[in-house]
C-alpha cells in the first residue's frame, strides 16, 4: 500500500490506504485492525453497519467435531479459542459488551451409533483441542446435567457436552466495533452509499451517489453483495463463485439461566443469552420468494425448539429475523487476494462461521496486505474458489 500516495495525485481524488466495502463482521474486524495499524481506512456499506446476515440474532459459535482433524478444523479452533481474548480487549477499550460467554454445547445423541461416534469423539478432543495451557473437554453425559436442556425424549441414548463451544449477541458485538472505529481519526464510515464500480488498474472506486476514491488497496466484505462485485474482476466462469442462502430466526423471551450450553441437534440451534433471551435458529433456504421474510418455516423451527427444551414451551417470541448469508462455493470463506488483482483483497463468503472466524481471516489478510503470507487453508483462499467456478 506504499504506493497509495501515487495512486492519489494520479487520479486527482481523496484516497485512503484502505478502502473496506460492507459493514458486518467480517469488515468490522478488517478495518479495526488496519486502523490499528495505522492506516487510513473508509468502510463503506449500501445500507447500514449490521443490516446483512451479520445483523441477526443467534450467535453460536460452534466448532467442528475434532474427528478426522484437517487444515480447516485447525483453523477453525485456534480461530474460537483466540476470539476470547480479542473481545476481552475490544470490551476493556469501548466500555461495551459483546454478549460473549464460552458456555458450551450440548448435543443429543437419538441412535446408538450416534453414542459410538461420539465416545471416538472424545478421544480425538484430547489430542486436537489443546493448547498450551488447556484442553477442552467433549464428553459423552448419560443425562442431562440441567433438567429438560434439553428433553429427556431427545437424548435417548445420552448427550454430548462439548466445553469449547461459545456464542455471543451479534448486534452487541457490532456495535463495539462501531464503537472501536469511531474513536479512531483515521477511519470514516460512510453508510447509505454502495459501491458501483472499482478500477484495480488506477486504485478508484466509484459509488452510486457520484462520489470517487482513491485507494490503496480495496478489501470486498460486503457479505452476498461480493459475489456481484466480482463480476467485473472475474474471468468468465463456468458456475457462480458464490450464492445466497436465506436463514430465518426468533428471538424468544424466557426465565433460562444465560450459562446454559447452546443446544444443538438435527440443524436446530438454541442459544440462551444475557437479559432473558434465547435465540432459535436457523433455516437454510436456496429457494426463496422475500430474502427478509418470515413464514411458516420459522414457525416450524419455533415449534420444534419448544419440543426440545421445555423450558421454551409458553416463551414469546419478541423478534423475527430474517436475511441472506453468503456462501462461497464449496461453503468455505473466500479469503486473500484476488489472484489477478493485487490490490484487491476478500472477506467473504462465511456462510454459518464468521463470527467465529473473522477476526482470525481478517489478521491474515491484513498480513498479506503488507507483504506477509495468507496464512489460512488452502481451500479459503480467492483462487481456490475461482478454480472450483471453472475459468472458461
Amino acid at each position: 500500500m506504499a504506493n497509495a500516495d501515487s495512486r492519489v495525485k494520479a487520479a486527482g481524488q481523496p484516497g485512503v490506504d484502505l478502502l473496506v466495502v460492507g459493514g458486518g463482521v467480517m469488515g468490522l474486524w478488517t478495518a479495526v485492525f488496519a486502523a490499528r495499524d495505522g492506516l487510513s481506512v473508509r468502510l463503506v456499506d449500501r445500507r447500514a453497519i449490521g443490516a446483512g446476515a451479520s445483523g441477526g440474532v443467534l450467535g453460536a459459535l460452534m466448532p467442528h467435531v475434532p474427528d478426522r482433524w484437517n487444515a480447516k478444523k485447525a483453523f477453525q479452533f485456534a480461530a474460537l479459542v483466540s476470539l476470547e481474548a480479542e473481545i476481552a480487549e475490544l470490551e476493556a477499550e469501548t466500555g461495551l459488551s459483546a454478549g460473549y460467554r464460552r458456555s458450551g454445547r450440548f448435543i443429543p445423541l437419538v441412535k446408538p451409533h450416534n453414542r459410538d461416534i461420539a465416545l471416538g469423539q472424545v478421544r480425538d478432543a484430547l489430542s486436537v483441542w489443546s493448547t498450551p495451557d488447556r484442553t477442552f473437554a467433549f464428553e459423552v453425559l448419560d443425562t442431562a446435567p440441567v433438567a429438560g436442556w434439553p428433553a429427556e425424549a431427545a437424548m435417548a441414548h445420552g448427550l454430548v457436552h462439548d466445553h469449547l463451544a461459545a456464542r455471543l449477541a451479534p448486534r452487541s458485538l457490532l456495535a463495539a466495533l462501531r464503537t472501536s472505529l469511531d474513536r479512531l481519526p483515521n477511519v470514516t464510515i460512510v453508510e447509505g452509499t454502495g459501491l458501483e464500480t472499482i478500477e484495480p488498474a488506477t486504485g478508484l472506486a466509484r459509488f452510486d451517489d457520484g462520489t470517487r476514491l482513491s485507494f490503496g488497496h480495496c478489501v470486498l466484505a460486503a457479505g452476498v453483495e461480493t459475489f456481484g462485485l466480482l463480476a467485473s474482476l472475474n474471468p468468465p466462469l463456468a458456475k457462480p463463485v458464490g450464492a445466497a442462502v436465506k436463514g430465518q430466526a426468533a428471538l424468544l423471551k424466557a426465565a433460562v439461566d444465560p450459562a446454559l450450553p447452546v443446544i444443538f441437534a438435527d440443524g436446530l440451534y438454541i442459544v440462551p443469552h444475557e437479559n432473558g433471551l434465547v435465540a432459535i435458529g436457523s433455516t437454510s433456504e436456496n429457494s426463496f420468494a422475500d430474502p427478509l421474510a418470515t413464514d411458516a418455516l420459522l414457525d416450524a423451527l419455533i415449534d420444534k425448539a419448544r419440543r426440545m427444551a421445555p423450558a421454551l414451551a409458553d416463551a414469546p417470541v419478541v423478534e423475527r429475523w430474517a436475511g441472506l448469508r453468503p456462501k462461497a462455493i464449496g461453503r468455505e470463506p473466500m479469503v486473500g487476494r484476488h489472484p489477478d488483482h493485487v490490490n484487491i483483497s476478500l472477506m467473504t463468503g462465511g456462510f454459518k462461521v464468521s463470527f467465529g472466524m473473522a477476526h482470525a481471516l481478517a489478521r491474515q489478510v491484513l498480513d498479506e496486505i503488507k507483504g506477509g503470507t495468507l496464512d489460512v487453508p488452502p481451500s479459503f483462499t480467492v483462487a481456490a474458489h475461482l478454480e472450483e467456478a471453472g475459468r472458461d
